[in-house]
């Protein structure tokens, strides 16, 4: 065979190659956008807006996301753990009424530790934490994100009359959504969604964990402070 016909093949095995690089890369460009959308739901439109309209940029951001916490595997809480978080989280929702920022500090608080002891990121590292959150929660993140906002928001900068107290209503009722994710018990701990004693831990249904007028006055499993929204003072 001739040096001439050696190097002719050569270069034809070269631009096949090539050839099937950038196809298999064209294949799989489609795929990643449909793709990440279906993981992130609402956390893909943010990062997009974010990246002012820049889709791209909004994948790279997210891919990186997944290659940096995609493989975090959450930790259970034992049944005192997870009472103890409850309990909490219903003091948070009934010092709402009279102290609605001292109550969403709390939640903040408490969503960090909650996080924390299952596995996530130190609360001291938030915007990691949050990240790893959007990649394993992602259609509840944001609950967090506007409890943590409402919380670090300085007294005077919130706007006058009852709109500031509504807004850290709205971010209560969101975050907890994300609260009842992360205090669930893991599927693979058996008895998904009930505690020892067989009451559900949905908390749509759980009217409070004291018991007592409060719990008394809970109508349709939501807390009275999330129905009676008048009863909030600013604090």
């Amino acid at each position: 065979m001739s040096t001439g016909l050696i190097i002719a093949l050569i270069v034809i095995a070269a631009v096949v190659v090539i050839i099937a690089a950038v196809m298999t890369l064209r294949a799989r460009g489609p795929r990643r956008g449909p793709s990440l959308k279906r993981r992130f739901g609402p956390e893909y439109e943010r990062a997009v807006a974010r990246h002012d309209g820049d889709a791209k940029a909004a994948e790279r951001e997210l891919t990186e996301r997944v290659h940096r916490h995609g493989d975090l595997r959450e930790r259970s809480l034992d049944p005192a753990q997870r009472e103890r978080y409850e309990a909490r989280w219903t003091a948070a929702q009934e010092r709402f009424v009279d102290s609605p920022r001292e109550a969403v500090a709390e939640a903040d608080r408490l969503l960090a530790e909650l996080a924390g002891a299952r596995g996530f990121p130190d609360g001291g590292q938030y915007e990691e934490q949050l990240a790893a959150l959007s990649v394993h929660h992602a259609h509840h993140v944001d609950g967090y994100r506007r409890v943590h906002r409402a919380a670090h928001l300085r007294a005077e900068d919130a706007r006058d009359g009852g709109t500031g107290t509504e807004d850290m209503r709205e971010a209560m009722v969101a975050a907890r959504a994300l609260f009842e994710e992360l205090v669930r018990p893991a599927r693979h701990d058996g008895g998904a969604g009930r505690h020892e004693d067989g009451r559900h831990e949905d908390g749509h249904r759980r009217a409070g964990l004291n018991g007592g007028r409060k719990a008394a006055n809970t109508r349709g499993g939501h807390t009275p402070w999330a129905l009676n929204r008048r009863q909030a003072k600013e604090s």
